[in-house]
C-alpha cells in the first residue's frame, strides 16, 4: 500500500472520528453502552480544541504524505473534497473556542438527558 493511501485513510479516519465525537451522543441515545467509548472522544475532542493541540492523527498523516513525495499530482477525493472539512480555510482560536463549546454543550445535554432517562427507570 502506498504511503499516500496511507496518509488519505488516516484522512477519512479523522474525519470520522470528528463525525463521532459530534453526533455521538446521538447513537448513545440509541446504544446507551457506546457512552463508554464516545465519553472519551468527545473529551479528546473538546481538550484539542480548547488546548489548541494537534491530534496525533495529523502528523502521522504528514509523515505519510512526506514518504510519498507529493509531488507531480492535484490531490485525490479525499484530499480535494475532505481535507477542507476537516482544516477549513480561516481557522481561528475563537472559532475552535466555539467548535469545543459546541461538542461540550451538545454533549452535556444529550448525556443529562441519559441519565435523567436512567435515573427514572431506577
Amino acid at each position: 500500500m502506498s504511503y499516500r493511501l496511507l496518509a488519505d485513510a488516516v484522512v477519512f479516519a479523522h474525519l470520522l472520528f470528528i463525525v463521532f465525537v459530534i453526533l455521538g451522543g446521538g447513537l448513545a441515545l440509541r446504544w446507551p453502552r457506546l457512552a463508554v467509548v464516545h465519553l472519551p472522544a468527545a473529551c479528546w475532542g473538546a481538550f484539542i480544541e480548547l488546548s489548541g493541540g494537534i491530534c496525533p492523527l495529523t502528523p502521522l498523516e504528514n509523515a505519510w504524505r512526506q514518504a510519498a513525495g507529493e509531488a507531480g499530482y492535484a490531490g485525490s477525493f479525499i484530499e480535494h473534497y475532505l481535507l477542507p472539512i476537516i482544516y477549513p480555510v480561516g481557522l481561528t482560536r475563537d472559532i475552535q473556542f466555539v467548535l469545543a463549546a459546541v461538542v461540550i454543550v451538545v454533549n452535556v445535554g444529550i448525556y443529562g438527558w441519559l441519565l435523567c432517562r436512567w435515573w427514572r427507570s431506577r
